[in-house]
């Protein structure tokens, strides 16, 4: 009954500690991508969690796209936005302690790597 009990405590704690770092993911992150032409391009993310489905908008000075096709397991995370026609998939690990998210972009091929940081709330 003990083993029960103990058991059951310790699934309740991973399942609180999983949906505290889905909780953490919604909102604005801000970086810069460095393309593969050597340009710097600012971005924005606006994420939306709805259980492990990850919405939302991709921002940068040419416009707006939405994230497509995005989940979520535990800390990684995954979508993709279309520009012009083109899937440009996206990996990434949320650090909560460090408040911020690694993200690999996948250009044709060729991987590039940024730093997103969360956003100050708006006033």
């Amino acid at each position: 009954m003990k083993r029960k009990i103990l058991a059951s405590t310790v699934l309740l704690c991973c399942f609180i500690a999983l949906i505290a770092v889905i909780a953490d993911l919604n909102g604005k992150w801000t970086g810069v991508i460095k393309t593969p032409d050597g340009n710097d391009l600012p971005v924005t993310y606006n994420f939306k969690i709805d259980g492990n489905k990850l919405t939302g908008t991709a921002e940068s000075p040419a416009g707006q796209v939405t994230v497509d096709d995005g989940t979520i397991t535990g800390d990684d995370f995954k979508f993709k936005v279309t520009v012009d026609g083109n899937d440009y998939p996206h990996t990434g690990k949320f650090y909560s302690a460090a408040d911020s998210c690694g993200l690999d972009i996948d250009f044709g091929g060729q991987k590039i790597h940024t730093t997103l940081k969360r956003a100050p709330a708006d006033k």
